[in-house]
């Protein structure tokens, strides 16, 4: 299974576009994200990313409802306690 993540662009490196790259936030947690695959991706928008490389430019609406999304899934993974159900909280 694959899973490509929405985060959004705080800064662009290059400008050559098979090696440009930018700075996306996930949240909190900055990553350096190729836009070889995103050539029209700009500075704040938010694109889906996939192990490094961004894979498409996406709403705002988009990319919120994607990370409701993943966090109703995390809500109903394993804890750390003794594989206990985490709940939502």
């Amino acid at each position: 299974m694959c899973l490509a993540v929405p985060g959004r662009i705080i800064e662009i490196r290059a400008q050559d576009p098979l090696l440009r790259t930018a700075r996306v936030d996930f949240g909190g947690v900055i990553k350096d994200i190729s836009l070889a695959y995103a050539p029209e991706a700009r500075c704040g928008d938010y694109i889906l990313a996939h192990v490094g490389f961004a894979l498409t430019v996406i709403d705002e609406a988009e990319a919120a409802r994607t990370l409701e999304a993943l966090r109703e899934v995390a809500d109903g993974l394993p804890d750390d306690s003794g594989g206990q159900w985490a709940s939502a909280t």
